[in-house]
């Protein structure tokens, strides 16, 4: 399969608002490369500090890459990208150059060009996502190790729509708990479920590649005795109740989510939501309290927000 890598030259001030440009627009994956990181100071509170490359990163503004599969809408998404940015110009948001260029590369280049960015890194008290190609040694004796390899599904686990919703099963998920993980990308969601003391977890996607990347490390972190994954559009095909449901998702299809969701989730189960920009938090809530859910927490990380529903008795 080619890909095709999209690069979006802009300002730090608009580095959000143009990764979700290009998220809505189907990307497979996101690299920011931001000449900030190189001198910002780090709290040594999660994760592993290394050395970051200079010449990896621009000499002014930012770089926002994204990939897309090659075919037959890639010249519509490019064209909706340049207007998109074109857009935020007109409401005065500075985006530097904005400019937007393309160049083809290989799956394999693809799949391996970016794993000089990720690094082991803990994410939440307990969970720690290593690269499967890196040596890792466990720190104390709670620390749950995720081994990931995302191939050429989307998710390292870093994100920080992943990383609240860690967070989230962490904070509010039962042992014993039936888990269901829609849009699991890499399956890094229901992986930490399972290892967190969920009974049984269905993990699923409408992407085949995300499909057999979750798969691979599901097995490769030892939990497909508990993991069940398999493509699926949301809930669809879903049969049977669940305590805990996770997606992962843009705004427009959480809402499309939930009325499915509250069908399946058991009376004081959880639901949790994330990959939403802080602009559509409210639409999103709106729309869970509808549906008979009661927000219980909500997570922030710069403007994403992770929202967290107890289904009313």
């Amino acid at each position: 399969m080619k890909w095709v890598e999209v690069i979006v030259h802009t300002a730090q001030e608009a580095v959000e608002a143009v990764s979700h440009i290009l998220y809505e627009q189907g990307a497979n994956g996101l690299v920011i490369e931001d000449p900030a990181e190189l001198t910002k100071e780090r709290e040594n509170i999660f994760g592993e500090l290394y050395a970051l490359n200079p010449n990896d990163y621009p000499a002014f503004g930012v770089r926002v890459k994204a990939y897309f599969s090659e075919n037959e809408q890639l010249i519509t998404q490019i064209e909706n990208i340049r207007t998109a940015i074109d857009t935020l110009r007109i409401h005065q948001l500075d985006v530097g150059e904005g400019t937007v260029v393309t160049q083809a590369i290989d799956e394999e280049d693809w799949a391996h060009a970016w794993k000089k960015y990720y690094h082991p890194v803990q994410v939440t008290n307990q969970i720690t996502i290593v690269p499967s190609w890196e040596a890792y040694e466990q720190k104390h004796p709670d620390e749950k190790i995720i081994q990931l390899d995302p191939g050429m599904a989307f998710g390292t686990g870093t994100h920080p729509t992943t990383i609240m919703c860690l967070q989230g099963i962490e904070e509010f998920m039962q042992n014993g708990d039936v888990v269901i993980d829609v849009g699991t990308g890499t399956g890094v969601l229901a992986i930490a479920a399972a290892k967190l003391g969920a009974k049984e977890v269905f993990a699923y996607d409408l992407d085949e590649v995300a499909v057999q990347s979750a798969a691979r490390n599901i097995s490769a972190n030892q939990v497909a005795k508990i993991v069940h994954v398999s493509k699926g559009d949301l809930l669809v095909n879903h049969h049977g109740q669940s305590n805990f449901i996770i997606g992962n998702l843009l705004a427009e299809i959480a809402v499309k989510l939930s009325p499915q969701t509250k069908k399946i989730c058991t009376s004081g189960g959880i639901f949790l939501v994330s990959g939403i920009i802080l602009e559509k938090q409210e639409m999103v809530c709106t729309q869970l309290q509808a549906d008979g859910f009661e927000i219980i927490k909500i997570y922030q990380i710069k403007d994403w927000v992770a929202i967290c529903a107890r289904k009313r008795g």
